[in-house]
């Protein structure tokens, strides 16, 4: 993986709170969910395993103080705005997304939650 994917990947980690200081209580406490919305790959694809290890080094691990609801288009661009749709019902605290496409079905499903966007796929 070329050194400018690493830095958008740690970017886009360090969108999500880090567990300094006084916070560290309540982000252990509670669980932050991520909505995860691509148009391809899986959730083992090299994006998403920099990603999620970006994650665990800032304190957040899968199944400990994160989840992370993953949304898969399988390439089937139509899939996308039903998939951001779904991570808003979900009530995610952040949608993280990787193609314009994606960025945009999420900014047409909500006004409140937050979306990162990286070119990554």
């Amino acid at each position: 993986m070329n050194n400018r994917r690493k830095l958008v990947i740690a970017l886009c980690a360090s969108a999500v709170p880090a567990p300094f200081g006084s916070h560290a209580q309540q982000h252990r406490a509670k669980s932050v969910r991520i909505g995860l919305l691509l148009t391809s790959g899986d959730e083992n694809s090299p994006t998403v395993v920099a990603f999620r290890d970006e994650l665990r080094r800032l304190g957040w691990v899968e199944g400990k103080n994160l989840a992370i609801e993953y949304r898969l288009a399988e390439g089937k661009s139509e899939r996308i705005s039903d998939l951001a749709a779904e991570l808003v019902r979900l009530k995610v605290d952040v949608v993280v997304t990787s193609n314009t496409p994606s960025a945009l079905a999420a900014k047409a499903a909500t006004r409140d939650i937050p979306i990162v966007f990286f070119d990554g796929e």
